[in-house]
């Protein structure tokens, strides 16, 4: 059974940094697809990370561009997602989450195809 778990949330000020990590158990392999999601209070979730099937390709939200990115240890299938110059806008609740089927550009954010999800950590960006 695969399970995700997230862990390096935490309350920051604007201007600073955080990388979360996802522990990632259960696969025999790699997942196929590897996101980060958020969802910000009263707001919908959203994808902000990808890591695509092509091995290699990221992709992020226009939201985060150039101040995120994700990346993934294949020694132990652990996804970080670093944040830098994190701005009051980010703060939301950071979600893990992977696909057992190929994923790319556009198709990586979307919550329909995703198998399985972390249950969260809370990120906090003050001004």
């Amino acid at each position: 059974q695969v399970h995700l778990v997230e862990s390096g949330g935490g309350s920051v000020q604007a201007g600073g940094s955080l990388t979360l990590s996802c522990a990632v158990s259960g696969y025999t392999d790699k997942p196929r697809c590897g996101a980060w999601f958020r969802q910000a209070p009263g707001k919908e979730r959203e994808g902000v990370a990808g890591l695509l099937t092509q091995r290699g390709r990221t992709d992020y939200a226009e939201s985060v561009m150039g101040r995120f990115t994700i990346s993934q240890d294949l020694s132990n299938f652990t996804m970080y997602l670093q944040m830098n110059n994190l701005n009051p806008e980010d703060t939301a609740i950071y979600y893990c989450a992977t696909r057992d089927t190929n994923c790319g550009a556009a198709s990586w954010a979307k919550e329909q195809f995703i198998h399985h999800w972390g249950r969260g950590t809370q990120v906090t960006v003050s001004s």
